[in-house]
């Protein structure tokens, strides 16, 4: 047993949060600043579906190799990855988006905002409520009652 089930049910539940910021952060950004403020919450939120997204796909793939003797190095190398994918495409996305005239800036990082942190939230109450248990893939001896056993 692996913890793929938890990281599975985060990802359902962050999708389903990047879906009420994208409603709410929409109309408070439509009632702010027209279509640039529903455009601009949209873009936010998206991005942090995306950073979620790729956190939870680096750690479900580095999770295919738990029977490798290197999997400590392959997971952490690909969780790494992911991180330094998520930076690249960060420092992307704020480069050509910081021109952009058709957005509306301060809605776009407060839906971001938003996002990461309700993303932390969410994985966290993933991981606290997940059932997991410590020692998955041991056999417990039979118990035999000495009062049914043969007489040797």
């Amino acid at each position: 047993m692996n913890a793929n089930p938890i990281f599975k049910k985060s990802l359902i539940w962050g999708g389903l949060l990047a879906l009420a910021i994208a409603i709410v952060g929409g109309v408070i950004g439509g009632r702010v600043d027209g279509s640039r403020g529903v455009i601009s919450a949209l873009i936010g939120t998206a991005m942090a579906a995306v950073f979620l997204g790729i956190t939870v796909a680096s750690i479900l793939i580095a999770n295919r190799y738990s029977k490798s003797d290197l999997y400590v190095p392959i997971f952490f190398g690909v969780v790494m990855g992911g991180w330094i994918v998520k930076f690249v495409l960060f420092l992307i996305l704020a480069w050509n988006l910081s021109g952009a005239d058709w957005i509306n800036k301060t809605v776009l990082l407060l839906c971001l905002i938003v996002g990461v942190i309700g993303t932390l939230v969410v994985d966290c109450v993933a991981v606290a409520k997940g059932r997991l248990p410590a020692v998955s893939d041991i056999e417990l001896p039979k118990y035999v009652d000495p009062d049914d056993a043969p007489a040797s």
